[in-house]
């Protein structure tokens, strides 16, 4: 079974970022920024062993490389950005590629959405920094080409052979299943692809009849009851000040029934973006480990109904700091979200330390 985790590739100063939000911005401006909106909110959410890292130093991803292969996990699906042939965050995934380190499977998602002033709190949030278009086949072709390499390298992630791609908004391509041909015939140098639409984050429903090959369904970890919904009901009055808050729920909630074919689950140890938004974010309240490792128990049996070949889990994310959902050691529970993925794998024999 895989167990793959999404990768943010930010935690470094680029040009675009000095330019928008002042120089040295990263995310970690925003995390370190953080503070409690309520009684009994925990922020901000302080790395422990890897410190404030910086993604350009070699040093830093072997060290996260380790810490994920050390506790089960088999690979980073590193989050990779293409604007009709500009990229932004691509150094740490270059730097990874050129110089074969680290030795850790991985595999590439494209985030095909625009980019807006979110990441600096609610005041950008319709401000558009960079548009997401379409050119159409020539841009497609020029992608590709830019990705062959990736795509042959021996660590880079296949099923039966064929190298897994994902998309994060299949829906707002201009025309899904022709993308989904043009590049299966590009790529038919390594058998085509294994193309994963990832869904939940808008509508989209023929990801099965378009030809993608699987997919994902993001969800937030969140369980809804009674008082949750009084609760936001204040909020939209202005009754009760933000952010939004619901509980962690107890085991993943269930895929829709509209999903069609062979369907990855995702999980979530914790969720709060309120580094990002203040008190127009969304909290994930009563998360800790112990709650974790019930979803990754639940996600490990979804995932074995899949075919052999076919077997992944997901988890989102392994170092979304900004948006509190990450695997990396922290200061309140330490190793515990890394822990509680090792000791549920090997409860159910997919995961045995090396000696």
């Amino acid at each position: 079974m895989e167990v793959l985790s999404f990768y943010l590739p930010q935690f470094h100063p680029v040009p675009e970022n000095d330019k928008w939000w002042g120089t040295g911005f990263t995310e970690w401006t925003n995390v370190t920024a953080a503070a409690p909106l309520f009684r009994g909110h925990v922020q901000p959410h302080l790395p422990r062993d890897l410190g404030f890292y910086d993604l350009r130093v070699p040093e830093v991803r072997a060290a996260q490389a380790q810490l994920a292969q050390d506790h089960g996990l088999t690979g980073f699906i590193y989050w990779h950005y293409w604007f009709g042939g500009r990229q932004l965050l691509e150094r740490p995934f270059h730097e990874v590629l050129s110089s074969h380190e680290p030795d850790f499977p991985f595999a590439l998602a494209w985030a095909n959405h625009s980019w807006t002033g979110v990441w600096h709190g609610p005041g950008g949030i319709d401000k558009i920094l960079i548009e997401q278009t379409y050119p159409g086949e020539s841009d497609d072709r020029a992608h590709y080409e830019h990705l062959r390499r990736a795509f042959a390298d021996p660590r880079y992630i296949r099923v039966d052979g064929r190298p897994v791609f994902f998309v994060y908004a299949p829906g707002e391509l201009p025309q899904p299943a022709r993308f989904v041909e043009r590049w299966q015939t590009m790529s038919r140098e390594f058998g085509g692809l294994y193309l994963v639409a990832c869904l939940g984050s808008m509508p989209y429903t023929t990801s099965h009849e378009d030809g993608f090959d699987a997919s994902v369904h993001f969800r937030f970890p969140f369980g809804w009851d009674r008082p949750t919904k009084i609760r936001e009901r204040l909020q939209s009055l202005n009754l009760m000040r933000g952010p939004h808050r619901y509980p962690y729920a107890a085991t993943p909630s269930s895929p829709p029934k509209w999903i069609k074919g062979v369907l990855h689950p995702c999980i979530f140890p914790n969720w709060d973006n309120t580094p990002r938004a203040g008190r127009h974010g969304i909290v994930a309240t009563d998360t800790n480990p112990k709650a974790f490792a019930a979803h990754v128990a639940e996600g490990i049996k979804r995932a074995a109904t899949n075919p052999p070949a076919q077997q992944m889990l997901l988890i989102k994310s392994w170092n979304e700091w900004a948006e509190g959902n990450y695997l990396e050691p922290d200061q309140e529970f330490g190793m515990g979200w890394l822990e509680a993925i090792a000791d549920e794998l090997r409860a159910a024999g997919y995961f045995q330390e090396r000696e």
